[in-house]
């Protein structure tokens, strides 16, 4: 009989919304014709009508809670409570449901797996509050866990050293997107169409990322506000937080700087990156960012902001930077001789390290061990 895994604390499937939705996504794809896999999606990200049963073979199950946020607690342990009626592993994805997990481990015979991401609760956007409570539900998903995931070896020292755990060292793949040029696109939506025409004439660079103050959208907006000959397309959610409609009312009318919604056709959204010239990444937390991987594999030069997570994702093969000026120093002098040297080094980084077959044959091997025991 197939071994049933749960995937718990995303947003759900099809992808909504950011990184875990695509580990959620693409698991699903590898792995269910091999296990029962049941996935938990937030109501709120699903109209009605895309509500259904099941996803190829995967069962899906909505939940009232929204999957971000302080609701994401609740969200969380309820998806975990329902899933130990069936489930023999439950894959968190995430450490809000820590508060659930000694109970789990310590009164049930169901296996818990708990993906850590970054470092969540040294987040900017978290008061002193939620840090504290954050960094209790870290302990409690690390220490009651069977078996922990974090995919970056920074996040691998960070766990060892603050908990004395050895981690399972698996991170993402890319390989699910691929290079598009504009003219294949068949379908272009109509808010999206003046933005196409300007994008084919003219060389251009590109982020895509939750608009939060971790992610330094701030810093790259004023560099390219200052290079009114460089056109920067940022693809966001401007409208969660005041942070980003502060952003956006602050430069929302230079003509150079594209501030565009989220993209989620896949197809839309690689033709839009695979086509800049250089794409700026400026996450300052987590630990392998899907995105920064993503552009990796569609083999851009990458500008990444110079942190651990982004140093080791990129193997120091990138370019980096810290501040607005180096933004601008970058984008001003590099050659083109040179830009075609650093997309080379990123796309076999993204060969080597980040293809879903692999990460999909390291789940099933702790999937597998897990149920021995």
């Amino acid at each position: 009989m197939s071994i049933k895994v749960a995937i718990i604390g995303s947003v759900g499937i099809p992808p909504r919304y950011g990184g875990f939705e695509t580990v959620a996504q693409q698991l699903v794809n590898c792995l269910e014709n091999d296990f029962r896999i049941y996935v938990y999606c937030s109501r709120r990200y699903y109209k009605k009508s895309e509500r259904v049963k099941f996803h190829n073979k995967t069962r899906l199950f909505y939940l009232p809670f929204n999957a971000l946020g302080f609701q994401s607690i609740f969200y969380d342990a309820l998806s975990i409570k329902h899933a130990m009626l069936y489930a023999k592993i439950l894959l968190v994805l995430g450490i809000s449901g820590g508060m659930i997990f000694p109970f789990v481990r310590l009164f049930t015979n169901r296996k818990i797996i708990v993906n850590v991401d970054g470092i969540e609760w040294n987040r900017e956007k978290w008061k002193t509050f939620s840090k504290k409570f954050l960094k209790f539900s870290e302990y409690l998903a690390v220490k009651f866990a069977h078996a922990v995931i974090t995919d970056n070896p920074a996040i691998y020292d960070y766990i060892r050293n603050q908990y004395g755990v050895d981690a399972h060292l698996i991170e993402y793949g890319a390989d699910h997107v691929g290079p598009k040029r504009f003219e294949d696109i068949e379908q272009i939506p109509q808010s999206l169409i003046n933005v196409f025409s300007q994008l084919q004439k003219k060389k251009y660079a590109c982020t895509v990322c939750r608009i939060e103050p971790e992610n330094n959208v701030h810093i790259i907006l004023d560099a390219f506000s200052k290079m009114t000959s460089q056109i920067l397309v940022v693809i966001g959610n401007w409208n969660w937080n005041t942070y980003g409609r502060n952003l956006k009312k602050t430069y929302g009318n230079y003509k150079n700087l594209h501030l565009l919604d989220p993209v989620y056709d896949q197809e839309l959204l690689d033709s839009i990156r695979s086509n800049c010239y250089l794409y700026i990444h400026g996450h300052s937390s987590g630990g392998t960012n899907p995105s920064l991987i993503e552009a990796m594999y569609l083999g851009l030069p990458v500008v990444a902001y110079k942190v651990s997570f982004n140093l080791s994702t990129t193997e120091n093969q990138a370019f980096y930077f810290e501040n607005a000026r180096q933004i601008i120093d970058l984008a001003t002098y590099i050659e083109s001789a040179e830009l075609e040297r650093y997309k080379k080094k990123m796309l076999e980084i993204a060969n080597r390290r980040f293809r879903w077959s692999k990460i999909a044959e390291k789940y099933t091997r702790l999937f597998s061990e897990l149920v021995k025991k």
